[in-house]
């Protein structure tokens, strides 16, 4: 027994050292035929991870040493069929975007991104895996911890990457910009200083379509009878109001009528099937701010300044957002995308679904908000949101507090995207 928890170290170690090796010297990789993984304990699993590396290296012309091996092993493991190079796949094209191949070398940065972060995000996505990936999203799950260099060369191994153009393939430069999840201040009933609801879904809301505006849910007793007893909570700024609804969630820091605090989550759960109107865009149509001032930190500004026209400025944008409260047992995990997993700060994207499907890795190219420095990272496509349509166009997730706040609403950015599918 001592023997073998011995010897599977050493294997694994000069595993790490050939990936490394190799890594360092190569230009691309062809692509290798599917791993097939032992089933049943953990071991089997890992050596299947061992079969495939030595499959990736014989793809790149090395012939690597067998691993050492260990009596609690099977006594062989399933041989991994390394395919002929596959001949380069042709131009896709989706609802509302065109697919053109490249190489892995045309996507700016790929060497030097952190791949372990975007792991995480892959394999939650893994929960409800894209149309083709479930093959790969089983191998994530019998996967060993891995690094840098060998999730790189994974994935070239598995998928192709294509740039995104638009339809007429006119455009491939796009524009990203920037979500978080706000975190508010609020109170279980209404005060003086907290007079502004949080409101679940209306009780007649399937029955008028298109339902009450924001303006009248604002000011009509017979709009807001439907939502009578339905308030979440309360909070002060009718700002904060706005900013969960345009984010679609939030955390809350609530305080409760015998004083009691917890923070809790509020998701998304439906809008009034209203037209969504920018406030910036009012703003600047109104001659109150210029295009490049329209973040959301001048917004608040100008709302500060001019509190009698704060009615006015919201009820420019008719739609209205409701919520469901959820629990936050784990403050580090983010909240659910439309996909219908959780959310990874700096490695989820929202997208339009019609041009990317959810659960896609997508390599991004854009510059960090108000700077020249580099935002180049693969992502995962676990969102979406009314104003993201269109082939290159992306909402970047921050995370969660100021400093995501003060990113996502500075983030308007020129966006290059690829998106790596399964060959």
């Amino acid at each position: 027994m001592n023997t073998s928890r011995a010897s599977a170290p050493r294997a694994s170690s000069r595993i790490r050292a050939m990936v490394r090796t190799v890594v360092a010297r190569r230009d691309g990789a062809g692509p290798s035929g599917p791993a097939i993984l032992g089933s049943g304990h953990r071991r089997r699993r890992a050596w299947g991870w061992v079969a495939t590396l030595a499959a990736l290296l014989t793809a790149c012309g090395t012939a690597p040493p067998p691993p050492a091996p260990a009596p609690e092993a099977p006594a062989s493991v399933p041989p991994v069929a390394t395919a002929p190079a596959a001949p380069v796949p042709g131009t896709l094209q989706r609802s509302r975007s065109r697919w053109v191949p490249v190489a892995f070398d045309e996507l700016p940065g790929w060497r030097d991104d952190r791949l372990a972060d975007w792991w995480v995000a892959f394999r939650r996505g893994c929960e409800r895996p894209a149309p083709g990936f479930a093959g790969l999203c089983a191998e994530a799950a019998g996967a060993p911890s891995a690094d840098d260099g060998f999730l790189r060369l994974w994935l070239e191994q598995r998928l192709q990457p294509y740039r995104l153009e638009a339809m007429d393939g006119s455009a491939a430069t796009g524009l990203l910009t920037g979500y978080f999840e706000p975190l508010v201040e609020a109170v279980r009933s209404p005060r003086p200083t907290h007079a502004v609801p949080l409101l679940m879904p209306p009780a007649d809301l399937a029955s008028r379509r298109p339902y009450w505006t924001r303006q009248q849910l604002d000011s009509l007793p017979a709009a807001q009878a439907g939502s009578r007893g339905r308030e979440i909570a309360w909070v002060a700024d009718p700002l904060d109001a706005l900013v969960l609804q345009i984010q679609g969630s939030g955390r809350l820091k609530l305080t409760e009528p015998d004083g009691r605090q917890q923070t809790v989550r509020v998701a998304y759960a439906g809008h009034n099937d209203q037209p969504y109107k920018s406030v910036g865009r009012w703003l600047i149509d109104q001659g109150e701010l210029k295009a490049e001032q329209a973040s959301w930190p001048a917004i608040r500004d100008w709302a500060r300044r001019n509190p009698k026209r704060v009615q006015e400025m919201l009820w420019a944008n008719p739609r209205v957002v409701f919520f469901r409260e959820e629990p936050l047992p784990d403050p580090g995990i983010g909240p659910r995308g439309a996909q219908g997993v959780p959310l990874t700060p700096g490695r989820s994207i929202a997208v339009d679904p019609q041009s990317v499907p959810y659960g896609t890795p997508v390599w991004v190219d854009a510059t960090e908000p108000l700077s020249a420095t580099p935002l180049r990272r693969l992502v995962m496509a676990q969102d979406t949101g009314s104003a993201i349509v269109g082939a290159v166009r992306a909402d970047f997730f921050w995370g969660w507090g100021d400093e995501a706040e003060a990113k996502a609403g500075r983030t308007k950015q020129p966006l290059r995207m690829w998106a790596l599918w399964p060959r």
